[in-house]
């Protein structure tokens, strides 16, 4: 995988989101391999920095290409550290692009995923147009259910993705 300067999207007072890269493969390794990111999100098979990259050639920067935007780095500007992913996704399982964001546990209740969910939310509606954003959580996952509602999402119904048993809660925000 060759490697460019990853692009900024975006700036919050506090956070930088930035497009992923290979270079980031050991970060996706160890937030994919979280138990509550296993737990609230599933498990991606990812247990090599190899398969980091892979994860990250066949997601995030094939999404870049195919839709302008996917799920992008979030940086601690005060120390440079990465804490997790937030972005916008386009699934094909989905009527409307979605939201999507996953931290580290210990970057948890400081207000970064509101911070960063809220920029990327105004960022789809401002550079991409879109008029209404959804996102999809397991019922159980009441951190994240407390997060779309803050940010002015509201649970719509339940669904089942094509392919998968679990049922989820659909959250829709419209512009």
């Amino acid at each position: 995988m060759q490697n460019t300067s990853p692009t900024t999207i975006l700036e919050t007072k506090r956070l930088t989101l930035r497009h992923l890269s290979a270079d980031d493969a050991p970060f996706i390794l160890e937030l994919l391999n979280d138990p509550s990111f296993i737990q609230n999100i599933g498990d991606r098979n990812v247990r090599t920095i190899a398969d980091g990259e892979s994860y990250i050639l066949k997601g995030p920067l094939t999404s870049y290409e195919k839709n302008g935007f996917g799920l992008d780095l979030v940086i601690l500007k005060e120390t440079g550290e990465s804490i997790g992913i937030c972005g916008l996704i386009k699934r094909d399982t989905l009527e409307d692009v979605d939201i999507g964001y996953a931290f580290l546990p210990r970057f948890w209740s400081k207000g970064y995923a509101v911070e960063s969910a809220l920029a990327v939310k105004e960022y789809g509606q401002k550079v991409h147009g879109l008029k209404r954003i959804v996102a999809i959580v397991v019922s159980e996952n009441q951190g994240s259910i407390r997060l779309l509602e803050k940010i002015g999402f509201e649970f719509e119904k339940m669904v089942k993705l094509a392919g998968d048993d679990v049922e989820l809660m659909l959250f829709a925000f419209n512009a």
